[in-house]
């Protein structure tokens, strides 16, 4: 319990910087970060100036991500990546099985072996698009009891949301530290490295491969200026460095491996940044949820907490959506979710208590499982959610034992091998809509 105590003695009281797509800077020692250049004949401190970019130089300046590192080490100094195991982690292309339209459930994935880290844990789901084409998305979720001791993580692949549903996690990033509960989500950009700590005995929960635009703030319409995820609540770490000269493994994902270096010097060594490509972390019971105060279910997309825009205008590469504590107050309105088939395809998972439109318990929709309904499949809520909604008195009704969300994207999610035939797929899924029988009375 040492790691454990001694990481959450970290994570308590971690200082931040507030705001989503701030051009935010920080500094470990005074006088690290420069000022007035980005890169002078010598650095503050005898550090290295570095620039890591998260999209290309001449991308519009809204679009355009990138950070100035101030660090013992350059990330040049660094000996030959060799290709190493990729365990259960998988990239689009996912050729393994072919797209299915079927409704498909899994219960949570089981207990990890001994000694298994965050990395270790990661388990591919599906996905679509290609990851050396910049387009698409993959679903993994993750199930660890040990800390990556010595061990680095970068993505060159796509950016990581990981949204913890069991277990807290300390982010030991290159830009400083992060702590995400379950209820939280944090977001690891495109090639930041990162090593995982745990905050508990166990962690478990999902993640969103973005391999598309980055995610930003969607844009409120006419709600106005205000409302869904606030730009402020979202918050970056300040700058923490590690000084140390021993052997540490760095892991790269790329193009679908990942790819191994033992450096002398742990990588987490920046001492000063400035920039907004940046980790994140959010609280999602924060979210200002916005719904109808007449009648009418409203379209999921008013959930919205991210957004990875493509070139069409409204279709998104990914959406996180999440389902939070709400009020509904719809008069002559069935109140959940309502029978449907979307162009979109949706990965929903629970992260704590119940989904109003999915029945819980065994062999039903838990916290840690979750479903796939790709494309124009047919969905909704299930006979016993319909009985009980279609009966109920329609007074004011406070949703709040129950926190959902959905991985949204444009094109269908193909399932890996591992997941089309794991012992945790549920099987009988679709007999949860049985028994809506035939009322029509003419």
């Amino acid at each position: 319990m040492g790691g454990i105590e001694q990481a959450r003695k970290t994570a308590e009281g971690l200082e931040h910087s507030a705001g989503f797509g701030n051009q935010h800077s920080s500094q470990a020692v005074p006088g690290a970060l420069p000022h007035g250049r980005n890169s002078p004949q010598r650095a503050p401190l005898g550090l290295y100036a570095e620039q890591l970019s998260g999209s290309a130089f001449t991308e519009p300046r809204a679009h355009n991500h990138r950070t100035w590192l101030y660090r013992i080490r350059p990330s040049a100094a660094h000996p030959p990546f060799t290709r190493t195991g990729n365990g259960a982690l998988r990239t689009a292309p996912f050729t393994e099985t072919v797209p299915d339209p079927n409704r498909l459930r899994w219960d949570p994935l089981p207990e990890p072996a001994p000694g298994t880290d965050f990395l270790a844990g990661l388990w591919t789901l599906g996905g679509n698009g290609d990851a050396g084409q910049r387009t698409g998305m993959a679903v993994h979720l993750y199930h660890a009891n040990a800390a990556m001791t010595d061990r680095v993580f970068s993505d060159s692949d796509g950016e990581l949301l990981i949204v913890p549903e069991h277990g807290g996690l300390l982010l030991r990033t290159e830009l400083g530290l992060l702590r995400a509960e379950p209820g939280h989500v944090a977001l690891i950009p495109r090639g930041v490295r990162f090593r995982v700590e745990l905050l508990d005995a166990t962690a478990r929960g999902y993640v969103c491969e973005n391999y598309g635009r980055p995610f930003t703030l969607p844009d409120l319409g006419p709600i106005g200026a205000n409302g869904l995820a606030n730009a402020r609540d979202f918050l970056a770490p300040v700058a923490a460095y590690e000084d140390v000269e021993r052997p540490v493994e760095v892991v790269n994902k790329f193009c679908g491996n990942l790819w191994t270096a033992t450096y002398d010097h742990s990588p987490l060594d920046v001492v000063a940044w400035h920039g907004n490509h940046t980790p994140y972390v959010y609280d999602l019971h924060r979210f200002n949820v916005i719904g109808s105060i007449s009648y009418d279910h409203p379209d999921p997309s008013i959930f919205t907490v991210l957004t990875s825009p493509s070139d069409t205008p409204g279709l998104a590469g990914v959406d996180f959506v999440v389902f939070a504590p709400r009020w509904l107050v719809g008069e002559d309105t069935f109140r959940p979710p309502y029978f449907h088939r979307n162009v979109m395809s949706e990965y929903m998972g629970l992260i704590e208590g119940a989904y109003d439109a999915k029945t819980a318990g065994k062999g039903g929709f838990v916290p840690g499982g979750g479903s796939l309904h790709n494309m124009m499949s047919a969905h909704g809520p299930d006979r016993e959610t319909f009985d009980r909604a279609s009966a109920a008195e329609l007074k004011p009704q406070k949703i709040d034992d129950g926190l959902a969300f959905m991985f949204e994207t444009r094109w269908p999610v193909t399932a890996t091998g591992q997941a089309a035939t794991a012992d945790h797929l549920q099987h009988g899924y679709d007999d949860v809509w049985q028994g809506l029988s035939r009322n029509f009375q003419p």
